[in-house]
């Protein structure tokens, strides 16, 4: 046997055991798995920003399990079994690539976004562009996936010097804002807009600003965890220092962490 296909059969039986066995396994539903998904997937996503190999090896197994888990509550109540979730996504793959399963011709990777968003629309005539992008993502990433969807279809701007100059007319509203009493409502609205306009401008320079935050709040901790410990190292808190000293600590700290 295919020693992929082993391997997957002995986590289906090992699924199969600890539902029926395990006091713990045995009381869990599709809702009570659901807030622990999520944490394994940001544990993947920390192992994958870490470019930690190994971890993220040991992660896709969690999240593995988790898939197995819910196909396995799934066929228990006769809604659908791990075929039917494996079939299904095979018949996608297929159909959003006609370039490799049939006669499409495509130049780039930017022709093949636009082919997956035409052939969405064309299978499910009322699904709304942004259908696929879920209210529950983080509000940065919504924004990249929203803009980036439409793109997909066409609303775009035609490069990036002209997304950019978005980006500067959000900002000037905002400064513009800024200036009258008692607006925090409109301050706000216009700051929402400037970081709409910047998450779009990442689409034209292959940046998503999901990552880049993450990694910039990264440096950030890091950088700041230098400082402390550089406080507490010359006998003083955090709290006790001078501006100039922290400055001064952060200067050695962008040399430490420099990423």
């Amino acid at each position: 046997m295919d020693k992929r296909l082993e391997a997957f059969k002995r986590l289906l039986d090992i699924m199969d055991e600890v539902r029926a066995r395990c006091p713990w396994d045995s009381t869990q539903t599709i809702e009570s798995l659901r807030h622990l998904t999520i944490e394994e997937t940001y544990e993947l996503s920390e192992a994958i920003l870490a470019n930690d190999l190994n971890e993220i090896k040991k992660e896709l197994g969690d999240l593995m399990l988790h898939l197995v888990f819910y196909a396995k509550i799934g066929s228990e109540k006769g809604a659908f079994d791990i075929t039917d979730v494996l079939n299904g996504i095979c018949d996608k793959m297929v159909v959003r690539h006609p370039h490799i399963f049939g006669n499409e011709k495509v130049e780039n990777a930017e022709q093949v976004e636009q082919n997956w968003e035409k052939i969405k629309l064309e299978r499910e005539h009322n699904r709304s562009v942004l259908g696929g992008v879920p209210n529950g993502l983080p509000s940065l990433l919504k924004a990249y996936r929203m803009q980036s969807k439409t793109a997909g279809v066409g609303f775009r701007w035609p490069d990036a010097e002209s997304a950019w100059d978005k980006v500067e007319e959000e900002k000037k509203e905002l400064f513009a804002e800024l200036e009258k009493p008692d607006n925090q409502k409109q301050i706000e609205a216009e700051y929402g807009d400037l970081l709409f306009a910047l998450a779009a401008y990442g689409i034209y320079i292959g940046v998503n600003p999901d990552d880049a935050l993450e990694k910039t709040d990264k440096k950030f901790r890091s950088r700041f965890g230098y400082l402390e410990q550089q406080a507490r190292n010359n006998g003083k808190s955090v709290q006790n220092l001078t501006l100039e000293e922290m400055l001064s600590y952060w200067k050695e700290a962008k040399n430490e962490f420099p990423e």
